[in-house]
């Protein structure tokens, strides 16, 4: 019982010393050995390693890519427009001693980096008018702050990957000026185009209302051309005819008087029964007989 007690310490110790003694460095992670806050050690490479318990600890900083949202900034570009900026930044550690050094942590270095793209990025597109801000010259202005700010951090031990806008926006005020005047300019232009359509339209209703009474003249033309060449030889059949018959064409145009002239049930004519119109009717003297 004496010899389990005593092997049982003895494993609680080795647990205890192991504890306080080895530890891991993961492969996202470099390690510093600090003694009494100053550095030892920096590790590097992932695995085991070992430290003097009580007496030194171990700090662990990120060798990844790692990203900053840095705070919005209201900026005055060179044509004094306003805009409000919002930027982001991707950085890496690349020499974790001079960053401990320097920085301490990845909280003073996220403040100081984003304290220096604002302060890089209002001096860059300050210089600018806002027009080339927002054009595709922007991509220059970035590529000009991510050289800035790299070398103003490049002591810390920081490399700057990229510096990006995220969000390029007018302030509130100056978003209304701009939108009621494009509304303004839009309605102007949509009043322009109603203009020249409406001028349009009247061109081709001119156009049309023209060509249909062109071809309607035409028209009546080419008809009273063919009736009278229809009349024409109407008449020259009715010559034809009276000539080879008198007789038959004056009671022709006898009975075609007659049609016409007794067509409605409510004609009154009032004719001498010696009239030559009653010619085809007889002799009208036996009638009183």
């Amino acid at each position: 019982m004496r010899a389990s007690r005593i092997s049982l310490i003895l494993i609680g110790l080795i647990a205890i010393i192991s504890y306080f003694t080895l530890f891991t460095v993961l492969e996202v992670k470099n390690a510093i050995v600090l003694q009494f806050g100053d550095p030892k050690r920096v590790i590097t490479e992932p695995g085991l390693n070992f430290k003097i318990p009580f007496i030194q600890n171990v700090i662990f900083i990120d060798n990844r890519i790692l990203d900053i949202d840095a705070p919005a900034a209201e900026i005055i570009a060179s044509d004094q427009k306003r805009l409000i900026v919002d930027a982001f930044v991707k950085f890496k550690i690349v020499d974790v001693l001079e960053f401990y050094k320097a920085l301490g942590n990845e909280n003073v270095a996220r403040s100081r980096i984003s304290a220096v793209v604002n302060s890089r990025i209002r001096g860059v597109l300050g210089e600018e008018p806002l027009a080339s801000v927002l054009s595709e010259n922007r991509s220059k202005l970035m590529k000009q702050i991510t050289s800035l700010v790299e070398a103003e951090v490049n002591d810390f031990g920081i490399e700057i990957v990229d510096v990006r806008i995220k969000r390029a926006d007018l302030p509130e005020a100056n978003s209304q000026a701009i939108f009621a005047r494009m509304q303004t300019e839009r309605e102007r232009e949509a009043r322009e185009f109603r203009a020249q359509g409406a001028e349009m339209a009247q061109k081709i209703r001119s156009t049309a209302d023209k060509e249909v009474t062109i071809i309607k003249s035409q028209a009546e033309k080419e008809a009273n051309i063919v009736r009278g060449e229809g009349d024409g030889m109407a008449n020259k059949v009715f010559a034809e005819a009276f000539g080879k018959d008198p007789e038959f064409f004056a009671f022709y145009r006898a009975m075609q008087a007659y049609t016409e002239g007794l067509n409605s049930d409510d004609t009154t004519m009032i004719l001498s029964p010696e009239s030559e119109f009653f010619e085809y009717f007889g002799d009208f003297s036996s009638v009183g007989n």
